[in-house]
């Protein structure tokens, strides 16, 4: 059982802490984050150390670690994060939730979670520290660049190619073929039938107010 030491003490952190302790082979030991957020010193009954310091209690020669924070500055937070761990010689786990189907030719990097309800189809590539939320389709040939975060009931087709630093919203839908460009936003219900420009935020068609009286509506 190889021990694991987690980046972050948020939401997201939390989760991860979940799925590992209940669904993995891993075992988590501590918290770590920069000592400037250090704001409690146990988390589930574990040690919250600084990350200015992490090397001396849980050395990366025995420890491992996950970076477990958000999409903040599209994912850039998490990818600084990430690479300061590698060059303090931590090796990075990933984790792919049992409860989706992922096909035995799918490559997966390091830092990933994926988790549960996927369908993921053969000779799909994912990057480094990418986060797929639960319950996505990603189809035949795809590839999804490193320092990526797709949210949930998002629909990849075949043969797309979705460049690092990239956001995806829920309930996005990416054509077949297409290419989503490096640091783009993709918003939640978008519909995506075009390459898309770099840096772009493309918003899906909000609902609009139909009645201010759900009563007299025939349903």
């Amino acid at each position: 059982m190889k021990k694991v030491v987690i980046f972050g003490t948020g939401d997201i952190a939390q989760v991860v802490h979940y799925y590992l302790t209940h669904d993995s082979n891993y075992e988590i030991v501590a918290f770590t984050v920069d000592e400037d957020y250090l704001k409690e010193k146990q988390l589930f009954n574990l040690p919250v150390v600084p990350f200015e310091e992490v090397e001396r209690y849980y050395p990366p020669e025995e420890f491992a670690m996950f970076i477990a924070i958000g999409y903040k500055q599209v994912n850039k937070l998490r990818a600084q994060k990430y690479y300061s761990a590698k060059k303090s010689g931590y090796r990075l786990i990933s984790y792919v939730s049992p409860k989706s189907i992922v096909w035995g030719n799918v490559e997966v990097g390091d830092n990933c979670f994926v988790f549960e309800n996927q369908t993921i189809q053969p000779f799909v590539k994912i990057g480094d520290n990418v986060i797929i939320w639960s319950g996505n389709h990603i189809g035949h040939h795809s590839v999804i660049g490193d320092h990526c975060f797709i949210t949930s009931h998002v629909v990849i087709s075949g043969n797309v190619k979705i460049e690092p630093y990239c956001f995806l919203g829920v309930n996005a839908t990416i054509r077949d073929g297409i290419t989503i460009a490096r640091e783009c936003v993709i918003g939640a219900g978008a519909i995506i039938l075009k390459n898309t420009t770099e840096k772009g935020v493309y918003r899906g068609k909000a609902a609009e107010l139909y009645s201010g009286d759900s009563s007299k509506v025939k349903l």
